[in-house]
């Protein structure tokens, strides 16, 4: 058994935590449960994660990085005895308006830069729908997106420069053009290459007008349809998110917000600029191509209903749990000339398996969310079946098995079909290069 107390000795009884009841807190995520940690430690700085990092290669431990536990595909999860690196407490934050830059450690809530960039007019456009739970180190391990990534791009789009410990211990400092190649490596590698501590992000400048309409139509196809029609016209929509009538419904019958209930989908819109007429011209431009499909129309009249609109798509997955307690969000990304075929393909999957199963996510760019509700008394072997076929619905459309929440623990059977064995490979020995050890964050992505 490694010498823990030499851990406590080295960084306190505050920041390293023994206790099982500590440690059983830290086998789950939103999704996942792990094994239960020998130890749980809350650094403060880059040096202690350092010194973490030192100590868990010495001992031999595995290390599993843990931000706000969000995440849904088990990234962050414990696979084995070892020591969970929580970055709760590394929530140093600083903005440089003249520059637009933000510098944040990793524990940082998504949301907190944006709420602490607009006194200055600007804000950091990922926002993941965890993005007031989820931290930035969670979203640099996943390369996190959201309603905007359409338009505004995704988290790697937006560091400039950042700190990071490897495998051994040792703290790095990358920045400017020459470190682009390396950032576009790590992020989205799920903590199973590096450890980042801090990280420079881009601004933008907040857009001095936005419009907002619903589009309701009688089924998931024809907004599939209408969604790829409005691409095809040249409009980027700042957001472009779609919901079906499962979750339509699921979100009236929880919170009244006064959807149509029964719409077999609906896509919700923002077009924003600082040029009123360009806005105002791309979503009427919007609006022509979804009522060519059928499409109902509700122009939101002011920012309060626009915001009451975004609320109801936050508003989903809470109100899929009170259709049945448990759900796998499933997380694919396909090309938009074959969203219909997709969507279709998909809730025949649900019907044939029986399941409760619902679709929404960020259309605008073929990123979908299927979601399968489950009970207690449900066979999970099935569920889990039945994942792995929406996963091959997105395989055979030319898409990937996740746009945004990482392969993970839950996926790890997928990859060995989407890439192929020399490709798999080549991960592999990328991951003996920068972790000869294997230490960090094991049995995680690679299958």
């Amino acid at each position: 058994m490694p010498n823990l107390r030499a851990l406590v000795a080295e960084l306190g009884a505050a920041k390293v935590k023994l206790d099982l009841a500590d440690r059983v807190l830290h086998r789950y995520d939103a999704i996942a449960e792990g094994e239960i940690p020998l130890a749980v430690v809350y650094p403060e700085t880059t040096e202690e994660v350092a010194q973490v990092v030192r100590f868990a290669r010495e001992a031999g431990l595995p290390l599993f990085v843990r931000g706000g536990a969000s995440g849904l595909s088990g990234g962050a999860v414990p696979t084995e005895e070892g020591i969970v690196l929580a970055t709760n407490r590394m929530t140093g934050l600083t903005i440089d308006p003249e520059a637009r830059l933000a510098r944040a450690q990793v524990g940082v809530v998504t949301a907190w830069v944006s709420e602490r960039a607009r006194a200055y007019g600007l804000y950091y456009p990922p926002d993941p729908a965890s993005f007031k739970m989820s931290t930035i180190g969670g979203n640099l391990a996943e390369n996190a997106g959201g309603p905007q990534c359409f338009k505004k791009g995704v988290t790697g789009d937006y560091v400039v420069a950042a700190t990071f410990v490897d495998a051994e211990g040792r703290i790095h400092e990358v920045g400017g053009r020459e470190a682009h190649d390396l950032l576009g490596l790590l992020i989205g590698s799920e903590g199973t290459l590096a450890v980042f501590t801090e990280v420079t992000l881009r601004l933008e400048p907040l857009p001095r007008h936005t419009r907002t309409l619903a589009a309701f139509f009688e089924s998931v196809e024809d907004a599939a349809a209408a969604a790829f029609e409005a691409i095809r016209r040249g409009v980027v929509p700042a957001k472009l998110e779609f919901m079906d009538q499962g979750c339509i419904r699921a979100v009236e019958s929880a919170f009244g917000y006064g959807l149509d209930p029964d719409a077999g989908a609906l896509l919700l819109v923002d077009t924003d600029g600082d040029d009123l007429e360009i806005v105002e011209g791309e979503l009427a431009e919007v609006e022509a191509a979804f009522k060519a499909h059928g499409a109902r129309i509700r122009r939101a009249r002011d920012a309060a209903e626009a915001e009451r609109l975004w609320q109801a798509r936050r508003a989903v997955s809470p109100a899929l749990g009170r259709i049945k307690p448990f759900k796998l969000n499933e997380d694919i990304a396909v090309p938009r000339s074959r969203l219909v075929e997709v969507v279709h393909g998909i809730r025949e999957l649900g019907a044939a398996y029986g399941f409760p199963l619902v679709q929404f996510g960020h259309i605008g760019d073929g990123n979908l969310h299927p979601n399968i509700l489950y009970g207690p008394g449900d066979d999970e072997k099935k569920v889990h079946e039945l994942a792995h076929e929406i996963a091959r619905v997105a395989l055979a459309a030319g898409g990937v098995i996740t746009g945004e929440h990482g392969v993970g623990l839950l996926k790890r059977a997928f990859l060995a079909e989407a890439v192929d064995g020399d490709t798999l490979e080549a991960f592999r020995a990328l991951k003996r290069a920068l972790d000869p050890e294997g230490i960090l964050n094991p049995g995680k992505v690679l299958p």
